[in-house]
């Protein structure tokens, strides 16, 4: 079988695409065959060990997993002893981000990973395109107590993250300020969005409003700049660890010194996001953003890509 590999830390030139051995599952593990993964962020942090703190999780000094991969959508092959949630024939995705060597034709998981059953009537390539970008959604909102007709201003809605936080906001009744380029005005439109900011012809952080909230899904801005939109007791969240890293601290100073405040949104809890989505996808009320697809064979150009910061929602990688 086919399947992205590395050795190494860095760009997507160190990527090979390669022949190895089909996995066979042991005790409580599934046998996948792949037909659809995403290439995102997350993936693009563990090919390059960025932050470098990040390494202590991935391997030190070199890389512990070798094949790419934080998601998948695909059929149960074969499953090992003592496999109760599912059956061979069946069609599944499921999420680790810390990774799970799905970037290839088959792979194994434990079936107590994060995985679910796919949603009636959605392809692969959709079901996977609402994995890791939902799943940092969903962990930006739990760690507030939002109600309805809160307002939330959310930097980079076009996002895989983004994307998927305007649908979920907008779920949980917030009134949602988004920020897109002049080209996805109309998908941001058609995803909910009560009032939009083109970022190519004005700086969101001099708007006027005030935002209980303000989601920075890109993490291409700052809690210093972010500060002004914010109401008195308002709360900052972003993506990225911030300049400096001051997103790990904030949190502690901001919340010792009162009034406005940042939160970390540290991931946890990836069956229950799974489980959230996969039921909003079946009551229509979440959508897969697809930007384009690549085979297997063009993953250096896939990663290349992604890693240049120009993807609209998600990459898919077919394997199909």
């Amino acid at each position: 079988m086919l399947a992205i590999t590395r050795t190494q830390y860095g760009s997507p030139d160190v990527l090979e695409v390669k022949e190895i051995e089909k996995p066979t599952p042991k005790a409580g593990e599934l046998l996948i065959k792949v037909h659809a993964t995403t290439i995102n962020r997350t993936d693009c942090g563990i090919l390059q060990g960025t932050p470098k703190l990040a390494r202590l999780f991935f391997g030190w000094p070199k890389p512990k997993t070798h094949i790419m991969g934080t998601d998948f959508a695909g059929q149960v092959e074969a499953i090992g002893t003592g496999v109760s949630r599912f059956k061979v024939g069946d069609m599944i995705w499921g999420l680790n981000d810390e990774g799970i060597a799905s970037q290839a034709n088959y792979m194994v998981v434990q079936e107590k990973e994060a995985i679910v059953h796919l949603p009636k009537g959605f392809s692969c390539a959709e079901a996977v395109a609402c994995a890791e970008g939902a799943h940092y959604a969903y962990n930006f909102i739990n760690k507030i107590s939002l109600k309805t007709g809160d307002k939330v201003m959310l930097n980079g809605a076009t996002g895989a993250i983004g994307s998927a936080a305007l649908q979920l906001l907008k779920h949980f009744g917030a009134y949602v300020t988004a920020t897109a380029n002049g080209k996805n005005i109309d998908l941001i439109k058609s995803l909910g969005a009560d009032r939009i900011i083109n970022y190519e012809t004005e700086d969101f952080t001099q708007d006027n409003e005030r935002y209980q909230y303000v989601f920075d899904a890109v993490g291409k801005s700052s809690f210093g700049r972010c500060k002004g939109l914010l109401t008195a007791d308002g709360a900052y969240i972003s993506s990225e660890l911030g300049p400096g890293a001051e997103n790990i601290y904030l949190p502690l100073v901001t919340k010792i010194k009162g009034g406005k405040r940042v939160k970390f949104p540290f991931p946890n809890n990836k069956q229950e996001s799974l489980d959230l989505v996969k039921s909003l996808m079946e009551q229509g009320k979440f959508r897969a953003v697809i930007d384009r697809s690549y085979t297997i064979e063009q993953a250096i150009a896939a990663y290349q890509y992604v890693v240049s910061g120009q993807k609209t929602g998600n990459v898919i990688l077919d394997l199909s």
